[in-house]
């Protein structure tokens, strides 16, 4: 299990956890959905942070970009009829170790720089999917620090 859980921490998307891999569809469209929450939370889903969100689908799953582009459609129709995060946050809860999940935090931060600014709307709500997903602040501000130096940004770039 702890193989697993590294292989998939070190990109192999066909090494998670089996836990993850049952229902892994649940699982894909609520770690997408949250993608998309991050993106739509100040009412804009730039080009730019559809092409995060695609590759970031692509990369951690392992999918052919016209499987991530069905998946990414799943999860704006899922985000759409969602008025609440916490069955996102469940799913994940339930199937990801602490470690994926913060690897998850990456992830959003990723999508919520992807237009090239921090929208404090996006801030906060990276702050909330995190207790959501009970990734400390701490783990959530070192998940942002990698992202920003990841993008060769510094702290000051909000």
């Amino acid at each position: 299990m702890i193989s697993e859980i590294m292989s998939w921490l070190d990109g192999d998307p066909d090494a998670a956890p089996s836990t993850a891999r049952q229902g892994g569809d649940e699982l894909r469209t609520a770690a997408a959905a949250l993608l998309v929450e991050v993106a739509y939370v100040d009412e804009s889903f730039s080009p730019a942070e559809q092409t995060a969100i695609r590759e970031l689908l692509e990369r951690r799953f392992g999918l052919s970009p016209a499987a991530a582009g069905e998946l990414l459609a799943t999860a704006r129709g899922a985000a759409e009829r969602s008025a609440q995060l916490f069955g996102f946050a469940r799913t994940i809860n339930e199937r990801l170790s602490s470690g994926q999940r913060v690897e998850l935090i990456e992830m959003l931060w990723e999508v919520a720089y992807a237009d090239g600014a921090l929208d404090a709307l996006e801030d906060s709500l990276l702050r909330r999917i995190g207790g959501l997903l009970y990734v400390p602040d701490q783990e959530r501000g070192k998940a942002r620090q990698r992202v920003l130096q990841r993008l060769g940004r510094d702290d000051a770039g909000r």
